[in-house]
């Protein structure tokens, strides 16, 4: 399974490219729980603390399409350098200034938030000239990038414990913002970024939102946003009734686990057949695994379950990878994958929101049943929209890259 993964890094600029992205992408994904870490060690409530967690998010709901857009108009150099900047010093002015002015505090995690550069859809802009727009080997780095981020969701948090241990919550947050920065740099000072250019597009207010075939996929996976946030909260609930917070905490390893597992076995075989397909049957896995959890069995079966849940889902976030690139109109990629961003980030942020009433109401089982809920609203979603699907956006395969692919033919599949 590794050969196929190690082959692709091997090609020049691939590993450069995925660490730097990766490295680029820990101030958001350590973001939430850093800022509730900071904000309780400033003597703060736990309700100001989840708030300023939310408009962060939410400003980064709102800024990823936009500076997605900018990306695809003025390159990625130009806008990734200048918003990785902006977003570290709303972060370093939260640190310094503190939670004392509540006014301030929002205003700086909102232009931390808005300001997030948006590496992920860059990244997957980029595949397809790095690796000589060969569709299979794009297909493999889609996936190798869902597993990718797997292990940075998971490392992140052990990242900000460890920060917050050696220094403190606002030397954390000052560090990772810093390293954050530099993962920036590393990327976009590579010849892929800086050669890298859009597909001409034609000008139009809604951008990539006007792709049919993109909007049908963006609510699909709004709902598996949802079903994923949901699952933190649900476990929570199961945990606090089973053993506390090592319970909980094997079972998000157990998620992230079954999801390292599936799309590492989702990437090392090619797959025929249209990916729209090949969705609709990995959703449809992916809320079957999901209902088991609502038998709330005893800790070991608990475990092996979450386990289970999370096998289908990195399968599935690189299929969806593909179906973007195949419906995004002409000079709109990246945008496009930063809207799948901003779909499953707010999609999981409901699912959060739903989840604890549903708990207070119905039990931990019905915190899973919202779950549940939301993996068969996305498999509604694909099956109600397959005829949209079915339609092609474009005539190519592997999108996005047009003119990377001969200004960057860099020496993509050279390494």
């Amino acid at each position: 399974m590794a050969a196929g993964y190690a082959e692709l890094l091997r090609t020049r600029h691939a590993a450069r490219l995925l660490v730097g992205t990766l490295v680029g992408r820990l101030p958001n994904a350590t973001a939430p729980i850093a800022i509730v870490l900071f904000t309780r060690a400033e003597g703060g409530s736990y309700s100001l603390a989840g708030a300023l967690a939310a408009a962060y998010g939410v400003a980064n709901a709102v800024g990823q399409p936009l500076l997605g857009r900018a990306v695809d108009l003025y390159g990625q150099p130009r806008v990734q350098l200048p918003a990785a900047l902006v977003s570290a010093l709303g972060m370093v002015w939260l640190a310094l200034a503190g939670t004392g002015s509540a006014v301030a505090a929002y205003a700086a995690v909102v232009i931390a938030g808005l300001f997030t550069p948006p590496l992920e859809g860059g990244l997957r802009a980029l595949w397809p000239g790095v690796l000589g727009g060969r569709e299979e080997r794009v297909h493999r780095a889609y996936a190798m990038d869902a597993v990718a981020q797997e292990v940075m969701f998971t490392v992140g948090p052990l990242l900000v414990t460890l920060f917050v241990a050696l220094w403190s919550p606002a030397g954390a947050l000052v560090a990772l913002n810093a390293i954050g920065v530099l993962g920036a740099l590393s990327v976009v000072v590579s010849e892929p970024s800086r050669a890298w250019r859009s597909e001409p597009r034609e000008a139009h207010w809604l951008g990539a939102l006007r792709s049919r075939g993109l909007l049908a996929l963006l609510g699909a996976f709004f709902f598996v946003g949802t079903a994923l946030g949901s699952i933190t909260v649900a476990g929570v609930a199961y945990a606090d009734g089973h053993g506390g917070q090592a319970v909980y905490g094997w079972l998000m390893a157990a998620l992230g686990l079954g999801a390292l597992v599936g799309g590492v076995a989702y990437g090392a075989r090619q797959w025929a057949g249209a990916p729209e397909r090949r969705l609709r049957v990995l959703v449809a896995l992916l809320a079957v695994c999901y209902l088991p959890l609502m038998v709330v069995p005893g800790p070991v079966a608990m475990t092996a379950l979450t386990a289970l849940a999370g096998v289908f889902l990195a399968p599935a976030i690189a299929c969806a990878f593909i179906v973007v690139d195949r419906h995004a109109p002409a000079g709109t990629v990246t945008e496009a994958f930063s809207w799948l961003v901003t779909f499953f980030g707010v999609g999981a942020a409901i699912g959060t929101a739903v989840a604890g009433p549903a708990v207070e109401l119905g039990g931990t089982a019905a915190g899973f049943g919202v779950a549940s809920a939301g993996g068969a609203a996305a498999l509604v979603v694909l099956m109600a929209t397959q005829r949209v699907l079915a339609a092609r956006g474009r005539g190519r395969a592997v999108a996005g890259s047009a003119g990377a692919s001969a200004a960057v033919g860099v020496s993509a599949g050279q390494g």
